[in-house]
């Protein structure tokens, strides 16, 4: 489907029915003549890769923890904030392998430039409402409160330019990857397989995805975040767009920590 040209007086009218065609009918990610089986795999498997994520993080943990009031090294320090949730999402593609049809097929995983764009435009748009509500929650909440737990971390670190680049390089592209694939991906076929709605798996997936961050003084800004990075998905029936939503979304945070731990900006 070719996006809608742009008229004088009915630019608005016609990206809106343009963006409810591309949600009215997802396209499949397989061709016609493929049979493709229902998958197996539901919410049970999203725990699995959760108790995954939980379980290498404290062992990480322990693992690098600081001896004698020493700083966390910096490998640790990339270790522990990155390795966690790449193996929860690898997780999650085991369990569609073992028990579906694969990745591409049950996370509706697909390259389209059109879910590029549509990605690109809904992360810039949300940018606003995203950075007015942190800013509210942070005059509310103060700002340890309000202050993510990689913020926290990351709190008066200064990173070599190598490490602090890897950080800021995982925070923007890759966490997201991951995130969706669990969110997006995992919550939202579970929810598929139990016959439920779009609305209905958008509404979950958005909840799960704020709690199981595990930072419940942000739970309501991360819904807030979540609500444009699900309508990516809801709109396009596939996953790339939030992907891409994710990504925008993240960028200034990641940007922000990369300044900090080089010591360019304050923190």
């Amino acid at each position: 489907m070719n996006a809608p040209q742009e008229s004088s007086g009915g630019g608005v009218r016609s990206w809106a029915a343009y963006l409810r065609a591309l949600g009215s009918s997802p396209a499949p990610t397989h061709g016609p003549d493929t049979p493709v089986k229902a998958h197996r795999w539901g919410f049970g498997a999203f725990m699995v890769a959760q108790l995954a994520f939980l379980l290498v993080s404290v062992f990480l943990a322990a693992m690098f923890r600081p001896e004698n009031g020493e700083p966390l090294s910096h490998a640790g320090l990339l270790i522990t904030l990155s390795v966690p949730i790449v193996i929860a999402a690898g997780v999650a593609v085991a369990c569609t392998w073992l028990r579906g049809n694969g990745p591409l097929v049950d996370l509706r995983v697909e390259w389209r430039w059109s879910d590029v764009v549509l990605g690109l435009t809904i992360g810039v748009i949300s940018l606003v409402p995203t950075l007015v509500a942190s800013s509210l929650w942070t005059k509310w909440m103060g700002k340890d409160e309000a202050s993510s737990a990689v913020g926290n971390v990351l709190d008066g670190v200064h990173l070599s330019p190598t490490v602090a680049v890897l950080v800021f390089l995982h925070l923007w592209l890759v966490a997201p990857v991951c995130e969706e694939i669990l969110y997006r991906g995992l919550v939202w076929g579970a929810a598929e397989r139990l016959g439920w709605s779009r609305w209905a798996a958008f509404a979950v997936s958005t909840s799960i995805f704020a709690v199981a961050h595990l930072e419940p003084a942000r739970t309501p800004l991360l819904l807030v975040i979540a609500i444009p990075i699900g309508l990516a998905r809801l709109i396009t029936g596939r996953l790339l767009a939030s992907i891409v939503a994710h990504q925008v979304n993240n960028l200034l945070p990641a940007l922000g920590l990369l300044l900090t731990v080089l010591g360019v900006m304050p923190a």
